[in-house]
């Protein structure tokens, strides 16, 4: 049985019915899924997608008068991270912008890969949701999808029916990676987790494709493609993964290269945060920046400039209000953003 546009709003006691269960825990697992059993959980999950239930609204009575006027932002991270990491702070700005202007609330709906992940979408009371860049196999995506509001997803993965709104990520890596990597012997990559795992690794440069967050992936291609136009073999390319976007670990990582048997002569990190942390190693280990090691950044943060950091810049605020047009079933002004290489003292170019 499956819902379609003509056909009543399929109830909780149908996905109970369907699954073999309570009507108190099909209701349960969408509101306190702790007290569900596992089994019991996908059980109700599997019936409800089958049956095409989008999970309780508790908008209904907002909705009937048309709008709840809140956009939600789903963030792949702790709620912390919203007000901690520059970047998403920046980004959050750019839609409370439009929300300003609009009338309009913001609620942050922050996913950790817990069991309550998807009930916390499918119980948000908003108007359409923006979603914060997230690996291929999310779950929330698809919980998204279904809820039926206007959704953009921002930096990636494309999804069918959802906006994106993005830069060329893989082009600005390969110009970025190309000034990194100018005259450089031993490359590094300060790169963002690989999965939703978030382990912290290093590696080697290797098959790009088993990546599963999009931005990442896309570029890591980009310094791939900078690496091997410098005639550097990819599969010698020192790949460092944090599990945060944080200077900290980024700083420990970088030390941990620099005290190698072959330390890197060049880092591109995937942010000016994770730049800025390698700077503060290489400074500790008595490196001469750029003569001994080329460092780029990522966003053009406040911190680039600071430290002269040759970086990509973007507007990721510019991008927020981009994804918060989308989210309110607006065409957004643009789907790529723009992007630059801007150059400073920390490149040998």
């Amino acid at each position: 049985m499956n819902s379609s546009a003509g056909s009543k709003r399929v109830t909780l006691a149908q996905v109970a019915e369907q699954a073999g269960v309570s009507v108190m825990t099909a209701s349960y697992t969408y509101n306190q899924p702790d007290r569900v059993s596992e089994q019991a959980r996908s059980k109700v999950l599997a019936a409800a997608s089958q049956l095409g239930y989008a999970g309780p609204d508790p908008s209904a009575r907002s909705l009937r008068r048309g709008s709840t006027r809140t956009l939600g932002v789903v963030m792949g991270e702790h709620l912390s991270y919203a007000f901690e990491d520059p970047e998403a702070v920046s980004f959050l700005a750019g839609i409370a912008d439009v929300c300003a202007d609009r009338g309009y609330g913001m609620t942050i709906l922050p996913i950790t890969g817990a069991a309550d992940d998807v009930p916390r979408i499918t119980a948000a009371a908003v108007d359409g949701f923006i979603v914060w860049t997230t690996s291929d196999d999310d779950p929330v995506l698809a919980a998204v999808r279904a809820m039926k509001r206007p959704a953009v997803v921002h930096g990636g993965p494309a999804v069918r029916g959802m906006e994106l709104v993005s830069i060329d990520n893989r082009a600005a890596a390969r110009a970025v990676g190309a000034v990194a990597f100018a005259g450089a012997g031993r490359p590094a990559v300060v790169s963002f987790p690989l999965s939703r795992a978030r382990i912290s690794t290093i590696t080697s440069g290797g098959d790009i494709t088993e990546v599963l967050f999009p931005v990442t992936r896309e570029r890591l291609e980009g310094y791939r493609q900078a690496a091997e136009g410098a005639g550097i073999a990819w599969r010698d390319v020192v790949i460092a993964v944090c599990a945060r976007n944080d200077a900290a670990e980024a700083e420990r990582v970088a030390a941990t290269l620099l005290a190698s048997a072959e330390p890197p002569d060049a880092i591109a990190a995937m942010s000016d945060q994770q730049a800025a942390g390698v700077v503060h190693a290489a400074r500790a280990a008595g490196r001469a920046i750029p003569d001994d090691l080329a460092v780029t950044g990522w966003d053009d943060a406040a911190v680039a400039e600071r430290l002269g950091l040759t970086t990509v810049a973007q507007s990721l605020r510019e991008q927020g209000a981009a994804c918060a047009h989308a989210a309110l079933g607006e065409k957004p002004n643009a789907q790529t953003a723009s992007w630059s290489i801007v150059r400073r003292g920390s490149t040998r170019q």
